[in-house]
């Protein structure tokens, strides 16, 4: 698997200064982890997934959920199960057969409901478990935490030497998180708990919608969710506990609700971006964004960066391209994260960025610019003359034609 392999040769060396390197669900932790970027969610129910990927339906997909939780009834349990085996069963059949290459195949994450489930599901599963790179625990707290991580961790001791890690990634969605009152023993009791399982945990992940139900919320397409005070408020401990250099875990950003709506407030997409990008095809392709309301996902996106977040879940395909085409590294970023680890063995203490309009102080720094040079090789890094708008390559071409 590998970013972007959507792009033409030409599109590459026009667009990258350096490409994305290709990963699998057996490659180093820290890459996984990176790596999730865009995870499109599907219900277990869904009896097409491995057809669609054989197919290439959702164009530029790296990571995926597969749901049984919320989007499965609960009459639906047992065919929801029968019909993730049988998914898996048939990306099997089709890699054997040669129609899916192994590097086809997505990070495949399962999304449980309950700790029996997650039990039933591993004793059920034989050589298919090895495309699935980890479980999704929701709702995620210490005591159902603990009994899911302890389940993870024996199965990871005693699967094949030659499987893969399955991994655990937690959401954090409860009461206990986002109620003041108990939100900082909550917090670092999860941590706590975490840290136990540190080489299985791959995401700490941030559940706003279940969140914003407890008050009665719900953001509209024109705003973020940094503009709920009570949920910015909420992310911004949780960074603080789980964001820290010296204990740090990948913390992805909440869903994004939606794909079609009702403008009421300006737009929130600049129109240079994408007319230097693309000039007049670029202002069309904006306006297309636009109306259908994926500027305000993209707006989110930057703002998840900001507050030290990396990768979205996202509930549409169409999504899968804008959230990607965030996460590339900058020319400018990659020359900064450069200039400051070469020039951090304790000789100088600031210099001139190359880019000539900032300071870069090297031990202040140098944390993100180990995070760049991370992302930078997962995500690749721009030529100087482009920014994120080059790589929505399918977007481009329909806006032309």
């Amino acid at each position: 698997m590998r970013y972007f392999n959507y792009l033409t040769n030409e599109e590459e060396q026009n667009f990258f200064y350096s490409l994305p390197t290709q990963f699998n669900n057996y490659a180093d932790k820290e890459i996984i982890a990176h790596a999730v970027g865009a995870a499109l969610y599907m219900p277990a129910t869904k009896d097409n997934i491995a057809d669609d990927l054989v197919a290439v339906k959702h164009e530029g997909l790296v990571s995926m959920v597969i749901d049984l939780e919320d989007a499965v009834g609960d009459n639906q349990l047992e065919y929801a199960e029968a019909t993730l085996k049988a998914t898996l069963l048939k990306i099997g059949h089709y890699t054997a057969t040669g129609l899916l290459r192994s590097d086809d195949i997505p990070l495949i994450f399962i999304r449980v409901r309950s700790f029996g489930q997650l039990k039933r599901i591993l004793s059920f599963f034989e050589e298919e478990i090895s495309f699935v790179t980890g479980i999704v625990f929701p709702k995620f707290n210490v005591e159902t935490g603990r009994e899911y991580l302890r389940l993870l961790a024996d199965y990871n001791k005693g699967k094949a030497p030659n499987g893969p890690i399955l991994y655990g990634m937690p959401i954090l969605e409860s009461a206990d998180v986002i109620y003041r009152e108990k939100r900082q023993e909550t917090l670092q009791g999860i941590s706590a708990l975490l840290n136990e399982y540190k080489e299985y945990v791959l995401n700490v992940r941030i559940g706003a919608t279940d969140f914003s139900s407890l008050f009665g919320l719900r953001r509209s397409p024109d705003h973020t969710i940094y503009d709920i005070g009570v949920i910015r408020d909420c992310i911004a401990d949780i960074v603080n506990v789980f964001g820290r250099m010296d204990n740090q875990y990948v913390i992805s950003g909440p869903v994004w609700e939606y794909f079609k709506s009702d403008r009421v407030f300006k737009p929130q997409l600049r129109q240079t971006p994408f007319e230097e990008s693309m000039g007049r095809h670029g202002r069309i392709l904006r306006m297309d964004y636009i109306n259908k309301y994926v500027d305000g996902l993209i707006r989110e996106v930057a703002m998840d960066k900001e507050n030290g977040l990396l990768g979205k879940t996202i509930i549409h395909p169409t999504h899968i391209k804008p959230v990607q085409s965030m996460f590339v590294v900058t020319h400018e970023e990659y020359m900064d994260a450069l200039h400051i680890i070469e020039n951090g063995q304790g000789d100088l203490g600031v210099m001139k960025s190359r880019y000539s309009n900032k300071m870069n102080e090297f031990k202040p720094h140098m944390t993100w610019a180990r995070k760049i040079m991370i992302r930078s090789n997962i995500y690749g890094v721009l030529n100087e003359n482009q920014n994120f708008t080059c790589l929505l390559a399918a977007e481009r071409e329909s806006a032309i034609v």
